[in-house]
């Protein structure tokens, strides 16, 4: 599979890609490898792939970016997740790119479940890391302990944005972003998704809790994959990792690798 480029040479490009009211913050290794474009978590930002882009090596082209108000990402308007699905296209129409390997962690796992739903003739392959798990853990009770989470944490989020280590979003913007992808999560919602995907699709998964979670509500959503797997023949899980849910990028990114290798066209 060949891929158009704008950039045939392996320096690193950075820079801001405009979209709509905002621009995105963007990071391309350029080269002739498989495109891999990456989606981070939630309120995440791309450093977080620094250990897989490390692992998986020079190989392939890697292409991260911030998402809208997180990182180096400039503020919108609209944080919506058809918006964020939507900038994975436009980051890689900026850099001349057809086809790509998307691996998402968390948040970033459903954008890149979405992704590969609806792009079959432009996706290589996809990993979801720790996340588009299809369960219905989203009710009303689960909507008033999120607001009151972000509410609660909004001091601490606010000293910590000058430092980019949280979103450039209000403590309103971030529930509200919650609650949209417990929507999204439900079975009714992301398993038609899951089971239109037809490229070699791999879940990473780990063992722990995640932050804002209790007891063994995790787990309780990861069995959710069994059904998954069983339904789409090009869904595999191909580790479940020892590490929780917040540190796996770190601790066990060598798994997080191997199931980009997994997924890579034959003979890449």
């Amino acid at each position: 599979m060949t891929n158009n480029s704008n950039s045939s040479t392996s320096s690193i490009w950075t820079g801001m890609v405009a979209v709509d009211d905002t621009a995105l913050a963007v990071t391309d290794t350029g080269g002739n490898g498989i495109p891999v474009v990456y989606c981070n978590g939630q309120f995440a930002t791309q450093g977080y792939w620094k250990k897989v882009i490390a692992d998986l090596g020079p190989g392939f082209r890697h292409i991260t970016f911030d998402e809208r108000a997180r990182g180096k990402s400039q503020k919108s308007a609209d944080y919506s997740f058809a918006t964020c699905v939507d900038d994975v296209d436009t980051v890689l129409a900026a850099r001349g790119v057809d086809y790509a390997i998307v691996i998402g962690w968390s948040y970033g796992a459903f954008i890149a479940s979405h992704w590969a739903s609806r792009n079959p003739d432009r996706c290589l392959g996809a990993v979801m890391v720790e996340g588009a798990q299809p369960y219905d853990w989203f009710d009303d009770a689960m909507e008033a302990r999120i607001r009151k989470l972000f509410k609660l944490l909004s001091p601490i989020t606010a000293l910590l944005r000058p430092t980019g280590l949280t979103p450039r979003m209000s403590a309103a913007q971030q529930a509200e972003s919650n609650i949209e992808l417990g929507k999204l999560a439900r079975v009714h919602e992301l398993g038609p998704v899951l089971d239109d995907i037809t490229v070699p699709a791999r879940y990473v998964v780990a063992s722990g809790s995640s932050f804002g979670s209790k007891g063994d509500e995790q787990e309780k959503i990861r069995a959710s994959l069994a059904g998954v797997c069983e339904r789409n023949p090009h869904i595999r899980i191909s580790a479940k990792v020892a590490s929780n849910h917040d540190h796996i990028l770190r601790k066990d990114f060598h798994a997080v690798a191997d199931a980009v290798r997994e997924v890579a066209p034959a003979g890449h």
